[in-house]
């Protein structure tokens, strides 16, 4: 569900935007932990399976399968063109996919329109294809603040877009969540798939943030 810049249906109530910095749980975060801290007590959950499954999101997934499918579409017009017609089917021919990001739709940054992904009401995340969503995602203050002004919240991101460029929030669900697709960064024509997937940050893909330049990258 896409919200024009200036949309108030989701207004949660006025907060402060603390969302690099805030180490305080929230409650659903609390809940979560204490109904974790019962189920290892009770045997019902292996900690240390638990912490495999977590080290595999936050860095054999990581933003990496999402960086792979924006490169590719920065260098094959035609898959680019497949991914955004149908997300999940083209992701698959990366094999990149999976539970949590079934149903895939990709919105494609352009020098008119940037976008920008949000959950309203909780946290819904493509898991298999960005990794472990970060705190701020979760947080009240972005999920509110993104649809309300979602131009100052890319500025608090250090994300400052020209006054002409329009900004659409998308609102992810269990059902279907989104992934943005930035633009390619200027002065990389000489780089192959695998160097421009490195200037692929998970914060372009949310739409907080934007690509890394052609000197910014491991092997730019």
């Amino acid at each position: 569900m896409a919200h024009d810049h200036d949309h108030h249906d989701h207004h949660h109530g006025d907060h402060d935007h603390d969302h690099p910095h805030g180490s305080a749980l929230s409650p659903m975060d609390l809940r979560v932990r204490a109904l974790e801290s019962i189920l290892v007590e009770k045997g019902y959950v292996d900690p240390a399976a638990l912490d495999t499954l977590i080290e595999t999101y936050a860095t054999k997934v990581g933003p990496h399968n999402g960086a792979r499918v924006v490169a590719r579409a920065w260098v094959d017009p035609a898959f680019k063109a497949r991914l955004l017609q149908d997300g999940s089917a083209a992701m698959r021919e990366l094999d990149v996919g999976g539970r949590g990001g079934e149903h895939m739709v990709v919105v494609e940054n352009t020098p008119e329109e940037h976008n920008v992904v949000v959950c309203t009401l909780c946290s819904c995340y493509p898991w298999p294809v960005l990794g472990l969503p970060p705190v701020w995602y979760k947080s009240p203050p972005y999920r509110s603040r993104a649809v309300i002004d979602p131009r100052g919240v890319l500025a608090e991101f250090g994300t400052v877009l020209p006054p002409e460029t329009r900004i659409r929030v998308w609102d992810s669900t269990a059902e279907l969540r989104y992934m943005v697709l930035p633009m390619r960064p200027p002065g990389t024509d000489h780089l192959d798939e695998a160097a421009l997937a490195e200037l692929v940050t998970r914060d372009a893909m949310i739409g907080t943030g934007l690509p890394l330049s052609a000197g910014q990258g491991d092997r730019a």
